[in-house]
């Protein structure tokens, strides 16, 4: 991965597409702002929302101020605010609408007018797929899209999830993007790849030559990914019934952490080096086997249980969840990898509402060492050595090693030498979009998903959503809220010799 802090980065302005909604005020102009904190931002920046409602200049600047005072990681520097304020503007439109793009156009043309030189110009999708087709449609006829074509100003946009709802759809969703930009200026955005402990996963692997010998199917028995969540769907339930556990997570955030976790070793840290070895991880894994005794997937949904000591409410109890719905909370597959590095490891992986515990961790289980000195008897039980990579709530990486315990008896336990980003790097350490954001501006692509790359993962996953569907409600297994999973999950591990690892 580049030093994206010290490149160059030209005039730059940045359009956001549903400028009023969610993510702009939580995550992007906090984003913005602390990357001007840290003097990242280029000197001359512009900032331009957009939206369907009419909404005045300094309206918008307020709403933005008071934005950063609820959800930015730093307090508010009036300094720093008082150089980005002027830049920031609202342009009101519809998003199929081709006036309101050449009205954007024209700002922009007059934005490079008063800078005297070529502007950079990134487009950011930051609204429900359904507006994808016409802005994309839009910036083309406008000839937004291909401003400064094949400069460093070249314009760009930034795809928020979901990438589609099924394979056919990713590819439709490719076919459109690429109709008008090239794919060098596409930038699909998944906030997992900027968090600190998935950047640093490639530090882990290739820079400590301790791991690389031992990461492959002779010392490795299996991989677990965990993405929990302990929360309902609360008032996401319209979005989520359409969607489901293995939509929602599993196809973007685990898939892309299984491919950094199994890829093999770029030929330099280019981005198109490390997203074609992430390619071909995901081309390695084999078809799953459904809906057969050997089944290597298993779905459910929650119903009422206590979480945190409180009582909580069942998927179809929630409001606007039908109570026919057959919409998956949980999820958890076995994938096997058929390639000369994984051949016979199960990576199991899974995620779900209404868990015991929200945490997002990659668990690598280690072979046992032969029970020739040590673990023959209840005595001296023999732990597998575990790596344990914490990538939410507490960032950090563990690893868990036999011991002998304190005593004129030879007695073994398992403990754990660990480190934290917060305790060793400080916790106000940058959000994800912060990095990613700044990355999209310099053209640095690694922790971006490759359109190819979303079209293998929904290839794989395609046929299970289809044979749910088919299935309805059969099937579909329940468990109480609070918990961690359906008894079904934990049949698919016992049965291949393996066992959940749920960390504290």
């Amino acid at each position: 991965m580049t030093n994206s802090g010290k490149r160059s980065i030209p005039p730059t302005v940045i359009v956001i597409f549903g400028a009023s909604g969610d993510l702009t005020s939580r995550k992007l102009v906090p984003a913005l702002f602390n990357l001007s904190v840290d003097r990242l931002l280029p000197k001359r920046f512009f900032l331009i929302g957009y939206g369907r409602k009419t909404v005045s200049d300094d309206d918008f600047r307020s709403s933005l101020k008071e934005s950063l005072s609820a959800h930015s990681r730093r307090p508010i520097d009036e300094t720093v605010w008082e150089k980005i304020a002027p830049g920031v503007s609202f342009h009101s439109g519809s998003y199929d609408n081709p006036e309101s793009f050449e009205q954007l156009k024209d700002k922009i043309s007059e934005i490079e007018k008063e800078e005297g030189e070529p502007i950079q110009c990134i487009f950011y999708l930051s609204t429900p797929p359904s507006g994808f087709l016409p802005i994309l449609e839009n910036l083309g006829n406008s000839g937004l899209a291909r401003l400064h074509h094949n400069t460093c100003c070249a314009s760009k946009v930034i795809v928020e999830k979901p990438f589609g709802r099924d394979l056919a759809s990713a590819q439709e969703l490719n076919r459109m993007i690429n109709r008008r930009f090239a794919e060098s200026q596409v930038f699909r955005i998944d906030h997992y790849l900027g968090k600190e402990t998935v950047q640093s996963l490639l530090v882990q692997r290739f820079a400590n030559s301790i791991f690389e010998p031992v990461w492959n199917r002779n010392y490795v028995s299996c991989v677990q990914i965990t993405v929990s969540e302990d929360l309902g769907v609360g008032s996401r339930a319209g979005y989520y019934d359409r969607s489901g556990a293995l939509r929602d997570m599993i196809q973007n955030h685990v898939m892309q952490l299984l491919a950094l976790t199994t890829m093999e070793p770029p030929s330099s840290l280019d981005p198109e080096a490390i997203r074609d070895e992430k390619v071909k991880a995901l081309q390695a894994i084999k078809p799953l086997s459904l809906n057969n005794p050997d089944s290597e997937v298993v779905r459910g949904v929650y119903t009422e249980g206590l979480v945190a000591g409180e009582k909580a409410i069942g998927y179809h109890d929630e409001s606007d969840v039908p109570s026919s719905s057959s919409t998956e909370t949980y999820a958890a597959l076995c994938l096997q990898l058929d390639n000369w590095r994984w051949k016979g490891v199960p990576f199991y992986i899974r995620s779900g509402k209404r868990l015991a515990r929200k945490v997002s961790e990659i668990v690598v289980q280690f072979t046992r060492p032969p029970a020739i000195l040590f673990g023959q008897d209840s005595r001296q039980p023999l732990s597998p050595n575990l790596l344990t990579i914490r990538i939410q709530p507490n960032e950090g990486v563990s690893l868990s090693l036999n011991s002998k315990t304190p005593g004129l008896e030879t007695k073994l336990q398992p403990v754990n030498l660990s480190f934290g980003y917060d305790t060793t790097f400080g916790s106000n350490t940058p959000e994800a979009y912060e990095r990613l954001i700044l990355d999209a501006m310099t053209g640095d692509g690694t922790l971006f998903i490759r359109g190819d790359e979303a079209e293998h993962s929904w290839g794989l996953l395609s046929p299970v959503l289809d044979t749910w569907q088919g299935m309805g409600n059969h099937g579909l297994e329940k468990y109480s809220a609070g918990t961690w999973g359906p008894l079904a999950a934990d049949k698919l591990l016992l049965h291949r010799g393996h066992e959940w690892i749920t960390n504290k």
